[in-house]
């Protein structure tokens, strides 16, 4: 079979920000490895395919342009964030800062958090350096289970 002659299947990494059981958002370094070597569609040659978790409900594009910072907030919905151009930054709750540029992903699913005792909630994000980041975001039908990172079923 076409699979004996190509490498294992793939891991690709992300980042989760997610909920925990106190309301606290965190982030974690996660990995998806449930991967497919098949054709996408008839006549295109197989190669590896990853379908991580629910459908897509929306696709947004936004353009946070150069010094914007989204103080404190959740996501509005659990949706997978792709930079396509530019950096940007997501801080959570629990003080990790994660710097992000075009070929990393995150999962954004801080949903259903508790204000702290500075009354902050979810997560703030902005950009970093000089340019315009350039984010797509997709979002998706999940719903928030707060509790575990790197949830992909």
């Amino acid at each position: 079979m076409e699979r004996d002659r190509n490498p294992d299947s793939p891991e690709v990494p992300y980042w989760h920000v997610w909920t925990d059981e106190n309301g606290v958002s965190r982030q974690d370094r996660c990995r998806m490895s449930d991967f497919e070597f098949a054709s996408v569609s008839s006549g295109a040659a197989p190669s590896w395919i990853g379908r991580p978790g629910d459908p897509a409900r929306r696709v947004v594009i936004l353009v946070l342009p150069a010094g914007w910072v989204g103080e404190w907030h959740e996501n509005p919905e659990p949706q997978w964030i792709v930079p396509l151009s530019g950096h940007w930054f997501v801080e959570t709750m629990d003080s990790t800062r994660v710097e992000m540029g075009p070929g990393e992903l995150s999962f954004g699913n801080d949903q259903n958090t508790r204000p702290d005792e500075e009354g902050r909630r979810g997560h703030r994000s902005g950009t970093v350096g000089d340019e315009d980041a350039v984010l797509m975001l997709v979002q998706v039908k999940r719903s928030p289970v707060p509790g575990k990172p790197c949830r992909q079923e």
